[in-house]
C-alpha cells in the first residue's frame, strides 16, 4: 500500500463505510478497520481499537499517516444498559487512537464527535442566532459524556503534544446504511409499504439532520484542510425543522404517506437550538450540499432498491 495512507476506524459503520468507499473511489490510499465486516461493503481489516498492539502493526504495515476516527458506540440510544461498554469503546478507544497518532507522528487526527456533547442547549446568547462551539457542554447521556471526554483528550494531545487533531461535532446523521432508530427511515419505509406512521412524539420538537454524504464531506474537509485553527467544529445539514415539519416533507414526496406526530419531546433526545456552522465553512470550506428534501428523496430511492 501507499506510504501515505488514511486509517478509517469504524469502517463498517454508517459513516465509516461511506467514508472509506469515498476515499477509495477517489483513488486515495485508505485502510478501514472495525470489529466486524458487513457483507457487500468495502473490505475492512478486523481490529479492535482496544487492541493497541494490532493497531500499531496495521499502521506500520500500511504506512498510515493520518486517522479519521469514526469507531465508537454510535448514539445515545445504543448500549443504554451497558454504560461501561460505551466508555470503553468511546473513551479508551479514542485514547488508544490518539496515542497511536502521537507515537507515529501522524499529519492529522480527525475525531468524529457529536452534538450530543452539548446536551440540552439554552437560547443563543445576546447577538447570536445559533449555538457556537464554545457554548457550555452539559451532556445528558453517557454517550454524550464520552464525546466530551474524547474532545478533551484531543485538546490535551493537541496542546501538550502538538498533535494536529480536530473534532467534528456531527448532528443526527441519516441516509443509506443507518441501522439504528431514525424517524426519517421509519416514515419512508412506512410510506413505501403503504402503512400509516404513528410516532409517539415529535410535534414542535426540533432535530437537526445531516445526510451521511455531507457528514463524510465534513470529515474529509477536516482531514484535507491545510490547517485547523480550532480544535472543534459543528457540522449539520443546515436545516432546523421540527419532526412534524419533517413529516410534512415526506408526505409531500409520497402522496400515500399518512404520518401522525403528536406533541411532545423525544425522551431519549435533548431539545437543542440551531447550531452555528459558520466556523467550519470559513476555516475548512465545508458547506452542506444536500437539502433535507433532496436527502429524503435520495434515501427513499436507496430504501426502495435495497
Amino acid at each position: 500500500m501507499s506510504d501515505a495512507t488514511i486509517l478509517v476506524t469504524g469502517a463498517s459503520g454508517l459513516i465509516g463505510q461511506r467514508l472509506l468507499a469515498r476515499l477509495l473511489a477517489d483513488g486515495r490510499a485508505a485502510l478501514g478497520i472495525d470489529i466486524s465486516r458487513k457483507a457487500g461493503h468495502v473490505p475492512v481489516e478486523i481490529a479492535d481499537v482496544a487492541d493497541i498492539h494490532r493497531l500499531h502493526a496495521l499502521a506500520s504495515r500500511a504506512g498510515v499517516t493520518s486517522v479519521i476516527h469514526c469507531g465508537a458506540v454510535s448514539g445515545p440510544m445504543v448500549l443504554i444498559d451497558n454504560p461501561y461498554g460505551i466508555v470503553q469503546a468511546n473513551v479508551v478507544g479514542t485514547a488508544n487512537m490518539l496515542e497511536l497518532a502521537r507515537i507515529r507522528g501522524m499529519r492529522r487526527f480527525v475525531f468524529c464527535s457529536s452534538t450530543s456533547a452539548y446536551g440540552p442547549t439554552p437560547e443563543p446568547g445576546p447577538g447570536a442566532s445559533a449555538i457556537l462551539e464554545d457554548a457550555p457542554l452539559r451532556p445528558s447521556s453517557v454517550y454524550g459524556a464520552t464525546k466530551v471526554a474524547g474532545e478533551q483528550l484531543l485538546a490535551g494531545y493537541r496542546k501538550q503534544h502538538a498533535l494536529d487533531a480536530v473534532a467534528i461535532r456531527l448532528s443526527w446523521v441519516y441516509g443509506p446504511g443507518r441501522t439504528t432508530d431514525c424517524v426519517i427511515r421509519t416514515m419512508i419505509e412506512d410510506a413505501l409499504a403503504g402503512r400509516p406512521t404513528q410516532l409517539p412524539y415529535g410535534g414542535s420538537f426540533p432535530r437537526q439532520f445531516i445526510h451521511v454524504d455531507d457528514a463524510v464531506d465534513a470529515l474529509i474537509a477536516a482531514h484535507d484542510a491545510p490547517a485547523c485553527p480550532r480544535s472543534v467544529y459543528n457540522a449539520t445539514g443546515g436545516s432546523f425543522l421540527t419532526i412534524d415539519a419533517i413529516a410534512g416533507l415526506v408526505e409531500k414526496q409520497f402522496t400515500q404517506a399518512r404520518i401522525e406526530v403528536p406533541e411532545g419531546p423525544d425522551p431519549l433526545d435533548d431539545y437543542q437550538h440551531r447550531f452555528d456552522i459558520t466556523a467550519i465553512a470559513q476555516d475548512l470550506g465545508f458547506v452542506p450540499s444536500r437539502t433535507l428534501d433532496e436527502g429524503i428523496a435520495a434515501y427513499a430511492d436507496w430504501l426502495a432498491h435495497r
